[in-house]
């Protein structure tokens, strides 16, 4: 049976939408259905770190998007106090913006971090890949699928009519979610388990404008009485639009009882955490949310692949969800056009799972780990068996005496450890790619690390992880970053001036994916000098530069002859694209 299209994409959340959109910019016919009527309709994620706004800057969408969101400085630094009104017990720059950290964030990419939430972000992203191409159907609801040597037929149901239909594509993508069907009839393995904690989430409007305005942040935790139940012991106001909505959220006993959720009780309890006993709030909804900690150790079957909440399923804590969506997505499309496309044999696609599961297995961790990593706050915070526990709490931390001087110590460290998940900047730049689609260097020792890689950035051109970031000078003076003179859908073979025998064996191949970047010659010179202190090849070698941006392979010098770079080029992508010998 002949396709109907080229992909067919089930989800209309981050994953699906940045797959479709990637799709469509690289010219594949794509479908997107969802059971919803609609896109996301609750803030939900809301961190865009600064991978994810490489990828959108690739797919031309970052400026859209920041003209929407939270601006980075007012991202600020998280607060932890006994209510918005009361005593503060202390502060941590976070997302990179304080002086200590600022400068590793903006020497690590070109893109900032945006606060921008989900109801925004679908939006822009579904009109992007309509504009391009893509097809969306709401209110469609996939049934189960069945694939062939040739493609995949899906059955779907139209919510509106109740009529059944068979959709035939070449590939299907599950981006159906935390309870992802498509996952389960592949019967993709999962380690770990769900629903181990539980939050309740309620969504108002309340100008809280006087409290927060000089403390700008997104994130303010509060020890307010009836919110210090869980691993986590505070309660917590999140900032969506600033300063006049927000979302509050505390733990509840899920092995009790179901949560409270009535407008009046919620109310009562949000007025205590801002301190505000008359403050007016409208309440908009109230759910509860439960932790999960699991992924997937394989992310398809045949033709099959799934990804985003589909795979890696966890705690918001660090922003790490949607933005790991956004990397599975992009990580995927290209693969899935070269194929369509016959620059690749399908064999590219087992590389798909083999790269980011392993990156899923880390922020599921992650994610998890900084919800643990509270219980130093707490011990650090808690007056066992007092009878006021926040008064009793304010009192030992601000004695005059040993004791109270090492109470401040303990909830220094405490706080310290909240880098993990407020500035990990190295949880989100570090990834190292290892699959079919990456060329080995076997002259490189193992990579050592002179900081801590989940807290700082390690630059580096070892095939497999992401190209550096540098500043160049294009032809009209402007600044343009590495990464923006490469990806686009091609490969880039990166060389210096002196690497004019590579520029040439790309030339020469000629083939419509493959481009050769010549720095300093007219098109991008390195006047800051950046580039030539980073690159860890000589100014005649070369990298192969993916079309997501990962360094495929890399050589530290110029070959001795045109011939042999060729021939080196010329394998290393028959290789990495698994071309048919």
């Amino acid at each position: 049976m002949t396709p109907d299209i080229d992909v067919l994409v089930v989800g209309s959340g981050p994953t699906g939408m940045t797959t479709a959109l990637a799709l469509a910019t690289y010219g594949v016919s794509v479908r997107v259905v969802t059971k919803q009527g609609h896109l996301a309709d609750t803030p939900r994620a809301h961190i865009t770190n600064q991978r994810a706004l490489e990828v959108f800057r690739d797919l031309e969408i970052a400026d859209e998007l920041a003209q929407h969101a939270i601006p980075w400085d007012l991202m600020g630094d998280t607060l932890f106090a006994a209510s918005l009104t009361g005593q503060e017990i202390a502060r941590l720059s976070t997302w990179g913006t304080g002086a200590e950290r600022s400068s590793d964030y903006l020497l690590a990419s070109p893109c900032p971090l945006l606060d921008i939430p989900q109801t925004l972000v679908e939006p822009i992203l579904m009109k992007n890949a309509v504009e391009r191409g893509a097809n969306v159907d709401f209110n469609t609801e996939y049934l189960t699928h069945v694939q062939d040597k040739l493609g995949v037929s899906s059955t779907l149901l139209d919510l509106a009519t109740g009529l059944e239909y068979i959709v035939r594509s070449r590939y299907l993508v599950g981006a159906d979610g935390a309870r992802s069907k498509i996952a389960e009839h592949l019967s993709l393995p999962f380690e770990g388990h769900s629903a181990r904690a539980a939050t309740l989430y309620t969504l108002f409007d309340a100008d809280l404008t006087p409290y927060v305005s000089h403390r700008p942040s997104i994130l303010y935790w509060l020890m307010t009485q009836g919110t210090g139940f869980g691993e986590i012991g505070m309660g917590l106001l999140r900032a969506v639009r600033p300063w006049h909505q927000w979302i509050a959220g505390w733990g509840f006993d899920m092995s009790a009882s179901d949560p409270v959720i009535n407008p009046e009780a919620v109310t009562e309890r949000i007025r205590a955490m801002v301190g505000v006993p008359d403050l007016p709030i409208t309440i908009h909804w109230s759910s509860p949310w439960f932790v999960n900690q699991s992924h997937a150790t394989s992310y398809s079957v045949g033709r099959v692949f799934c990804g985003g909440d589909a795979v890696h399923r966890h705690p918001p804590s660090g922003g790490l969800g949607s933005n790991t969506c956004v990397g599975d997505a992009f990580n995927l499309a290209w693969k899935i056009a070269y194929v369509l496309k016959g620059h690749a044999g399908p064999d590219l696609l087992n590389s798909y799972g083999e790269e980011r599961a392993p990156v899923g297995a880390q922020i599921v961790k992650r994610a998890n780990d900084s919800r643990h990593s509270f219980a130093v706050l707490r011990d650090a915070l808690s007056v066992p068996e007092s009878a006021d526990p926040i008064a009793a709490t304010i009192s030992k931390i601000t004695q005059t005496d040993k004791d109270g001087a090492s109470a401040r110590q303990a909830l220094r460290e405490a706080i310290e450890l909240r880098n993990y998940e407020f500035n990990a900047e190295g949880v989100e730049l570090n990834q190292r790619y290892q699959s079919g689609a990456i060329l080995d260097d076997p002259t490189l020792p193992p990579e050592t690390w002179t900081r801590d890689p989940q807290l700082y950035v390690h630059v580096t051109s070892r095939p497999g992880a992401k190209i550096p970031h540098a500043w160049l000078v294009d032809p009209d003076g402007l600044r343009v970053s590495t990464l923006d003179v490469t990806g686009k859908g091609r490969f880039t073979l990166v060389t210096g001036l002196s690497g004019q025998r590579w520029a040439t064996a790309a030339k020469s191949l000629d083939l419509k994916y493959l481009r050769a970047l010549v720095v300093d010659d007219s098109d991008a010179r390195d006047l800051y000098g950046t580039w030539a202190r980073i690159r860890e090849i000589d100014e005649d070698g070369a990298l192969l530069v993916r079309p997501d941006g990962f360094i495929a392979a890399r050589w530290v010098s110029s070959p001795a002859t045109d011939t042999e770079a060729v021939t080196a080029l010329s394998q290393a992508l028959t290789r990495l694209l698994s071309v048919p010998s």
